[in-house]
Formats: structure tokens, sequence, C-alpha cells
């Protein structure tokens, strides 16, 4: 089963499987989702959206968990939201393979192993996110103080990270949202990779983020908390590291 991109508008209306690609679709664009999130997203009936989860979820494609809450719970049991599995994810088109692996995996052995293999991992991380930290530094400059976390997550969006920004449930600051991570798979070998993206966040927008949760260790998004100071210090950050890598 295939679930890339979108199909075309006159198999939208009609066919099974490609209703079953936009919900698919739809959960890897915004993370996991509640039938009525799905329902109201895609124009569809909650009865309908139940139905096809429950042939995607029989697929492997999607399987129901516990919404997961930051921060303080109302009264009652958490609502069940749909996630993509490994088996969903590898249905869209990645970047990694067993090649990016075993090329880290022979760093490591080449720099001697333990914690020189380890750092000469993290070097590499950092190198990679260097090589694209003009775009999205170019993109966050050019957009106002409080835009920036926006601006970030177009620009990340952009590489096929299909990234949102949001307000954090407490009030003090924003959500980063990832809610695909084109090398996920390698990332669960190689915590490097997401220790070297959070670095660079922080370096990017000028202040301390904390990086809540993420794809590559079984969640359903990569999530950065950014306090709400980022706004105001953004911009004599980006002077600073101007022309610098993120490293």
């Amino acid at each position: 089963m295939k679930y890339v991109g979108e199909a075309p508008q006159e198999e939208l209306a009609t066919g099974e499987h490609s209703t079953r690609n936009r919900i698919a679709r739809s959960i890897l664009d915004h993370g996991p989702s509640t039938v009525s999130e799905l329902a109201g997203r895609l124009g569809l009936t909650q009865a309908a959206v139940r139905r096809h989860l429950d042939a995607l979820t029989a697929d492997s494609v999607v399987e129901s968990r516990d919404q997961r809450v930051y921060g303080s719970r109302g009264r009652g049991r958490p609502a069940k939201v749909f996630a993509l599995t490994d088996c969903g994810r590898d249905a869209f088109d990645q970047s990694y393979d067993k090649l990016a692996a075993d090329a880290l995996q022979w760093i490591a052995r080449a720099a001697g192993g333990g914690a020189r293999g380890e750092a000469a991992v993290a070097a590499f991380a950092r190198a990679r996110i260097a090589g694209q930290a003009e775009g999205y530094r170019e993109a966050v400059e050019a957009a106002e103080p409080e835009k920036r976390t926006e601006a970030l997550a177009r620009a990340l969006s952009t590489d096929g990270y299909a990234a949102a920004a949001r307000g954090a449930p407490n009030g003090q600051g924003e959500q980063l949202c990832q809610h695909h991570c084109p090398v996920a798979h390698v990332a669960e070998q190689f915590p490097q990779l997401c220790e070297a993206e959070t670095e660079f966040f922080s370096q990017l927008l000028g202040t301390h983020v904390q990086r809540l949760a993420t794809i590559a260790h079984g969640d359903g998004v990569c999530t950065t908390f950014i306090p709400r100071a980022t706004s105001q210090t953004t911009h004599h950050a980006s002077e600073r590291t101007a022309g610098r890598n993120p490293a």
C-alpha cells in the first residue's frame, strides 16, 4: 500500500484508497489527530473517518493512542488520537536509508568507538545542519520578531518536515512542531542528529529551547518549546551569528 503525495481531485471524490491516502497524509502533516479533527480538516463525517481509520489500522498504517497532554490536564480520560506507525511513515517517500546508518556507524568506528565515536558522529550532525543553516537564517531574520518561529516552521516544511508553530499550552512561549522527520529511522540509532538540530534552533532563535518529544523516540511529532523571550532576543542573536556555522 502506497501513500505518497495527494491523489488527483477526481479520485479524491470517489476512491476509497484515495480517501485513506488523504487521511494518512493529514496525520503526517498535522501529527496525531482525533477523529473529530480529521473529519473537520477533510470535510468528512466522523463515521466515515472511523471506517477508514479501521482499515488503515488493519493495514498497520495507523495506530490509536492516548493523546499526549503537556502541562495540567482536566478531568476524564485523555482523548484518543491516531498516529502513523513506522510502516505508515515508510509508505511516504523518505530521504534516509540503510546507507546513511552504515556511514554513521563507520564514522563512529573510524574515530575509535566509544566516546570518541559519539563525538565524531555529533560533529558530523553539526556539520550537516551547518550546510542547511543559511536558508533557515535568512527566513528567520526576514520575519518580524513575533513571527520568527512561524518563519522557521515554513522553512522546515520546505525541506519536508511538515512543521508548524503554535502557542504553548502554558502560555509562556511557542511550540515548534515537526510532524515529519526525513531521518527518523537513522536518528533512532544516532540521537546526535536530534541534538544538533535542537542546538541549531537555540542559536538561530537566540534563546534556550527545550525538545519535548521526538518522532525518533516513538512520539508522533517532534515538539520543541521556545520561550516567549525569543521574540525579543532573536534579532540580536541573528546579528551575532550571521555568517557563522551553527555548531
